[in-house]
């Protein structure tokens, strides 16, 4: 027996799991905000350098031009010779380009930087970070760093957070990471400076992490095993209408400080009832802490109806439910068993690859929204619609097709549209657009994908640390993203093959790794070694938990450390929620 059957006796899916769920389920409505929000607070509005200080002089005495005639006297056009130059002015107006009949060779114009700064379109975003503190021409790495200093946080939080919460515990972790989000990315809407607004976002990605590794491991240690299915794809899909809310929101606001202030202000409500949360009686019973676990467990069954096990459910009871897990805490192991034998190395170094780019991808295209010329709030709009039928496709996929199948192909189909979309011109906005959705789409799809397949390949005893080790390159390549979105300035197309080579890569790795369709769980790491080594084939046997029994860690791929961890879920085989 194991501690699954306490679940079932204290009420199993009851009223207590209903409300737990729910409530810790929220938070991620606005956990897409907090990803995805660089793409609204630091928009690039339409711009140019501002007109010298004496330009209406020069107004007066030509009295018939308007607006846009005396722009173009000052700021040449640009390469596509389409759009004022961005970055550059003349040095003295050129009264004659506006000539009908002008043929001057505008190349051989002296021209100069924005030394009197920039002028800001107000007609898609009334402030960003961008048009505040001028992060543009010379300045525009600046802005992708924004995004890429978070999600340092994010890693640098899982890592940090992962290691407390096994320590302290679930709750008082979670409920500190709401709190830290709340002041910190409140004090960020009023960030005196760039510097002061990256140190804010940083804290706050790191609080992120803490909400989403401990709101995750809380959620599903409380829920039955056959419930996780149902649970997992159903929770899933807090972070989609999240996206949706983010596009509304900034919609709406279109001022990155109020922004800011309204997506991380609801995280002091969800602090205020974190409270009400009972810690993990898992977690409680592995650190000697069996009383406190038999007050938690007797406290759930009260709330689901169950008053009369309460009498019945005592410390014997609880010790001889969970003595496996007891015995197991004994043993523990490192990263390092995740390289040391021949089919543990084979498995590792594919995932590492294939949650790199899918992380890599899908970070590209949803953080570059504004280059596909179709309003911003729109795309974000599309963009999370298109996770309902990615997330419905990868499931149908991987019950028919397989996972070695379904994540390589996931991975290829989004290179082939990344790559096609460099071919499209940039006027046929209708096509770029729904290219960009279906490689959305596809990305999604495999990052719901390698959570089952990872959780399936490792084996038990070493399965939440072997989740904690690969998706730590989905948090590394959600950082480089990013950055490499500033190489379109050397090449525009280079970013896409960048990413496109990325996804192509990771298709390659993951045909190299196991199928596990209809493969029973391995237990130990000699079961991995005797069944992918070709040492001693298993035969193949029916899943007993469908797509439930892959070990994932929520949307964000957050670590989850080894050791505390790792033994409160063995009875579990993973946690499985098809979230991104």
């Amino acid at each position: 027996m194991g501690f699954g059957e306490l679940l079932e006796e204290v009420g199993g899916f009851g009223r207590y799991q209903w409300i737990h769920v729910t409530l810790i389920s929220l938070p991620g409505l606005m956990m897409a905000g907090q990803n995805l929000l660089n793409n609204f607070v630091s928009g690039i509005p339409a711009h140019h350098c501002s007109l010298p200080a004496n330009h209406s002089l020069y107004n007066l005495s030509h009295h018939q031009v308007d607006e846009k005639q005396l722009l173009r006297a000052f700021i040449p056009l640009d390469s596509s010779g389409n759009k004022l130059d961005r970055c550059r002015r003349f040095v003295e107006p050129q009264w004659h380009l506006l000539a009908a009949n002008s043929s001057t060779n505008v190349s051989q114009i002296q021209t100069e930087g924005c030394l009197d700064g920039w002028t800001f379109d107000r007609s898609e975003f009334l402030a960003t970070t961008v048009s505040e503190w001028e992060l543009v021409c010379s300045l525009r790495p600046l802005k992708q760093m924004i995004q890429t200093i978070y999600m340092g946080g994010v890693l640098t939080g899982a890592i940090i957070y992962g290691g407390l919460s096994d320590r302290f515990g679930r709750r008082s972790v979670l409920t500190w990471s709401y709190l830290q989000l709340a002041v910190l990315g409140c004090s960020s809407a009023l960030s005196p400076s760039y510097t002061a607004y990256c140190v804010f976002r940083f804290l706050s990605g790191m609080a992120v992490s803490g909400v989403i590794l401990n709101g995750v491991s809380l959620k599903v240690e409380w829920i039955p095993t056959k419930e996780r299915t149902l649970v997992g794809t159903l929770t899933s899909f807090f972070f989609t209408f999240g996206q949706m809310i983010l596009a509304g929101l900034a919609y709406w606001l279109r001022d990155w400080r109020k922004l800011q202030l309204v997506i991380c202000a609801p995280q002091f409500l969800f602090f205020a009832y974190s409270w009400w949360f009972s810690e993990s009686a898992r977690w409680l019973v592995l650190n000697r802490r069996s009383e406190d676990a038999l007050k938690t467990l007797h406290r759930v069954a009260r709330i689901n109806g169950k008053s009369e096990i309460i009498d019945k459910l005592t410390l014997e009871v609880l010790h001889s439910h969970m003595k496996k897990e007891i015995e197991s805490s004994r043993s523990s192991f490192t990263a390092y068993d995740l390289l040391r034998t021949r089919g543990m190395r084979r498995i590792s170094i594919c995932l590492i690859a294939v949650w790199f780019s899918t992380s890599f991808a899908y970070y590209g295209l949803a953080m570059d929204l504004q280059k596909f010329g179709v309003s911003i709030y729109l795309m974000q709009i599309i963009f999370g619609a298109v996770d309902f039928p990615a997330k419905l496709l990868a499931l149908s996929m991987l019950s028919y097709l397989g996972r070695r199948v379904s994540q390589a192909t996931c991975l290829f189909l989004s290179a082939l549209i990344i790559f096609a979309n460099i071919f499209v011109p940039s006027d046929m906005q209708t096509i770029r657009t729904t290219l960009a959705c279906l490689g959305k789409g596809f990305t999604s799809a495999s990052f719901t994908t390698v959570y089952l397949y990872t959780g399936e390949l490792y084996p038990t005893i070493i399965r939440q640390t072997g989740m904690g080790f690969v998706s730590t390159m989905a948090r590394v390549g959600s950082m480089a993203a990013p950055a490499v979105l500033i190489l379109d300035e050397v090449l525009p197309a280079l970013p896409s093959v960048v990413y496109g080579g990325a996804a192509v890569l990771a298709g390659c790795f993951a045909c190299f790794l196991p199928e596990t369709l209809n493969m029973p769980l391995p237990d130990t790491i000699e079961d991995v070694e005797n069944k992918w080594s070709g040492r001693s084939p298993t035969p193949p046997q029916q899943e007993s938990v469908s797509l439930n029994e892959g070990g994932a860690l929520g949307h964000v791929g957050v670590v989850m450390t080894e050791g505390v961890a790792l033994k409160e879920m063995k009875d579990s085989e993973g946690t499985g929620l098809n979230a991104l």
